[in-house]
């Protein structure tokens, strides 16, 4: 029997990186896939990519960092499906070229990376979390290697993703009571175009020191292991799991 089957799954920045294979892995194991992407042309084709291989998928264009945006997408949802079995909240955003340190961050930096990745996760949270607690649900957080070591020259990053840990544990005691999980991936050295754009085109970063020395695995993860990860945490696999942080990094922090 496939996974997820019967289950609908709200999926955010499921149109590329490791939300798009989240997406189509959800999708193949059953999920009624629904995603949430700013990007409106990588939203329709993976849409169209999973309902042509028989998959089920719905995209909403939605701007998580925008909470009249989450607003609209949550009411369609509400109206045309009326409850969620999991949301994951995938959307993130590192800009490593403007991040720094907290002396010479500049302010808007800081808030368009927390309004991303911590107002995102919190507006989505919101309006999911009505729709879980009937029937209970799975709600899937994305930290950071970050959150749970000291990394320099990200301090928005990291701030953003500390809270993501910390709400996945609040969210975890809190709606627990109504059979909802709360869980956390915190991935480090993922091959996605976010990261290529930040580090890899970075002439100071040194992909061969880096790999040799920092990672355990000397490979950089795929989107595919992360996704792996987030479909356990979404099937009743996990059916025991509640507050817990899976570092999915290679063994990076621990180095």
């Amino acid at each position: 029997m496939k996974r997820l089957k019967g289950k609908t799954t709200v999926i955010t920045g499921g149109g590329s990186g490791i939300g798009l294979s989240a997406s189509k892995r959800f999708a193949a194991e059953g999920a009624s896939v629904i995603v949430l992407e700013v990007d409106d042309s990588s939203g329709k084709k993976v849409e169209r990519e999973i309902i042509d291989s028989g998959g089920a998928c719905r995209f909403i264009q939605t701007d998580i960092s925008d909470v009249s945006s989450v607003a609209a997408a949550f009411a369609i949802i509400q109206k045309d499906y009326a409850k969620i079995d999991v949301l994951y909240n995938n959307a993130s955003v590192f800009l490593g070229k403007l991040d720094g340190p907290v002396d010479t961050l500049d302010f808007m930096t800081f808030e368009k990376i927390v309004k991303i990745n911590l107002y995102g996760l919190f507006a989505c949270s919101h309006y999911a979390i009505p729709l879980m607690k009937k029937e209970g649900g799975s709600i899937i957080n994305t930290a950071s290697s970050a959150a749970v070591i000291g990394i320099p020259n990200c301090d928005a990053y990291t701030a953003s993703k500390g809270a993501t840990v910390a709400l996945t544990r609040s969210f975890a005691v809190e709606f627990g009571p109504f059979g909802i999980r709360t869980n956390c991936i915190a991935p480090a050295a993922i091959m996605t175009p976010m990261v290529y754009e930040s580090n890899l085109n970075d002439p100071n970063f040194d992909e061969k020191k880096f790999l040799s020395t920092g990672t355990p695995l000397r490979r950089w993860g795929t989107p595919d292991d992360i996704a792996s990860v987030a479909l356990f945490l979404a099937s009743d696999e996990s059916s025991y799991l509640n507050g817990a942080i899976i570092t999915a990094d290679g063994g990076i922090t621990i180095s």
